[in-house]
C-alpha cells in the first residue's frame, strides 16, 4: 500500500524521520566529544579526566598512607641480587667523571648557590640500607645502597629548603630529570648514594652519585645527578611528560 505524500500521515512520518536523524546525529557528536575528552590532551598525553584519577590517588596515599615514620622493608645481605641496567638516559658514555660536580639551588634562591664534589658529600653521615628496588615494569631486585640521607644533605647544603614543596633533579646533560614531593625526598630512607652492593657505583648505575628513594618506583631513582633544585612548583619529570604518574609512589 502506498502513502500519498501530501497526506497528514506522510507529513508526520517525514517529521519523525527528521527528528530521529537529528537525535541520532546529536548523540553521535556527544559521544565523539566524550571520547575525545577521555582519550586526548592533558599533561604527558594523559587526558585530564584520567590525570585527575592519578591526582586523586596521590592525595589518598599522601593523606592516609604516607608517613616518614613508615619505613620500607629491609633485607639481610644474603638476599641481595644483581640489579640490572634498565636504561641509560643521561649517562653520557663520553663524560669525564673527574670533572663531575653537583649544583645546588636552595629554596627561593635565584641561582645555584654551590657546586659540590664527592669529597663534600663524603663529609655527611654515611647511611646504608638493603631494600627491594621496584621497577614500574613489575620486576624488583633486593639491592644494597650506601650514601647520605637527602635530609642530611638538605640540612647542610640548603638549610631552610625543607620548607619547599618539591625538589627537582637533573643529570649533568639534562637529558633525564625527575620531580619529587618534599615529604618523599626527606623520607629517612631516601639517599644520595655512591655505593651499591658493597662497591662504588658503576657508570651505568649512575656513578658517581644517584638517588635511591625506596618509597618510589625506579623511574624516580635518577642516576648521575648533576643538579638539585628546591622549589615551590612541581619540577618537570621525564616520565610524567610521557604519560606516567608524576607521584609514582609505592
Amino acid at each position: 500500500m502506498s502513502i500519498d505524500p501530501k497526506s497528514s500521515a506522510a507529513r508526520e512520518l517525514s517529521r519523525r524521520t527528521r527528528r530521529s536523524f537529528m537525535v541520532l546525529g546529536g548523540g553521535a557528536v556527544a559521544g565523539i566529544a566524550g571520547w575525545e575528552a577521555l582519550t586526548h590532551g592533558g599533561e604527558g598525553g594523559i587526558p585530564p579526566a584520567l590525570r585527575g584519577v592519578l591526582g586523586f590517588n596521590e592525595k589518598v596515599i599522601r593523606s592516609t598512607l604516607y608517613s616518614n615514620s613508615h619505613l620500607v622493608k629491609t633485607y639481610p645481605p644474603s638476599a641481595v641480587g644483581k640489579l640490572k641496567v634498565n636504561a641509560d638516559y643521561g649517562l653520557d658514555p663520553d663524560a669525564d667523571l673527574a670533572d663531575w660536580c653537583l649544583e645546588v639551588t636552595p629554596w627561593r634562591a635565584p641561582a645555584p648557590a654551590a657546586k659540590l664534589t664527592m669529597a663534600d658529600l663524603h663529609g655527611l653521615p654515611r647511611y646504608e640500607e638493603i631494600i627491594d628496588f621496584k621497577c614500574v615494569e613489575g620486576w624488583s631486585t633486593v639491592t644494597q645502597f650506601a650514601g647520605a640521607r637527602l635530609s642530611d644533605f638538605t640540612a647542610k647544603f640548603a638549610p631552610g629548603s625543607e620548607e619547599a614543596a618539591c625538589v627537582g633533579m637533573k643529570t649533568p646533560d639534562e637529558e633525564y630529570y625527575v620531580g619529587l614531593d618534599m615529604p618523599s625526598a626527606l623520607h629517612p630512607q631516601t639517599l644520595l648514594a655512591w655505593e651499591m652492593n658493597g662497591k662504588p657505583l658503576e657508570s651505568l648505575h649512575g656513578a658517581p652519585l644517584r638517588l635511591v628513594i625506596p618509597v618510589k618506583y625506579g623511574i624516580k631513582n635518577i642516576k648521575r645527578i648533576g643538579s638539585i633544585e628546591y622549589t615551590d612548583t612541581r619540577p618537570a619529570d621525564y616520565w610524567a611528560e610521557r604519560g606516567y604518574d608524576w607521584y609514582a609512589g609505592l
